[in-house]
């Protein structure tokens, strides 16, 4: 797994925690990894702003709950 410096792990946290929050039970594993897996990916893109990732956290849970891959 590739390490991130202290602030981008933060960031990640958050803004997973944030989409999370809206799901039942803060969200099963699946619904968890599906959106983590959306933020790591725009890492690798170069978004790691606070901002950036939970506009990509949102993004990936309303994909989820549409019943769409976002």
């Amino acid at each position: 797994m590739k390490k991130f410096d202290e602030r981008t792990s933060a960031n990640l946290d958050v803004a997973l925690e944030s989409a999370c929050r809206d799901l039942p039970n803060g969200g099963g594993h699946e619904a968890r990894k599906f959106i983590a897996r959306k933020l790591l990916r725009a890492v690798a893109q170069g978004k790691k702003t606070l901002g950036a990732l939970e506009r990509v956290a949102r993004q990936a849970l309303r994909g989820l709950l549409e019943g769409r891959p976002a």
